[in-house]
């Protein structure tokens, strides 16, 4: 196991998003690390990595749309947690075209409610919030991006 595997063991981890596919992983991982891991996500899709997989060693799996406000903020106010990593959102390219309302209400303002709800409850001493690189200016780059390149899309979902 990393050596940055062995700060997780016995910390308490919420992980949003976990029913995705690299949310579910980074669920097991962090298990296998020692972690008390906590999942709020929606429901997984059938056939999906989380809904094949079989117990990932879950403490608890929350099931909660990251659009609804009130949610969230009940959510934190009874959950306190050593770190969180924040993978929730719409990840598919295609469906923000189609759905691009959609799209900004999870990924802009579902990623805010979590945010906003975790630091107003106090309850997290950390928050990693993961993206894509989709949100840096596409300059046709054959490698990929660095954090402090500029960011810019054309579509709802580089924009966020």
């Amino acid at each position: 196991m990393a050596n940055f595997l062995k700060d997780y063991s016995g910390k308490k981890i919420l992980v949003t998003g976990h029913t995705g596919f690299k949310g579910a992983w980074l669920s097991r991982i962090l298990v296998l690390a020692g972690a008390d891991v906590y999942g709020l996500a929606l429901e997984a899709e059938t056939n999906s990595l989380f809904d094949v997989a079989g117990d990932l060693g879950l403490k608890e799996s929350t099931i909660l749309d990251i659009r609804d406000r009130n949610a969230v903020e009940n959510y934190f106010t009874i959950h306190r947690f050593d770190g969180i990593f924040h993978l929730a959102a719409q990840p598919l390219v295609r469906r923000s075209y189609k759905e691009p309302i959609e799209t900004f209400d999870t990924n802009v303002m579902g990623t805010a409610h979590i945010l906003n709800a975790a630091v107003s409850n106090k309850a997290t001493h950390w928050i990693v919030a993961i993206t894509t690189d989709k949100v840096y200016r596409n300059v046709e780059k054959l490698g990929g991006y660095l954090e402090d390149e500029p960011l810019g899309g054309k579509d709802p979902y580089r924009a966020w």
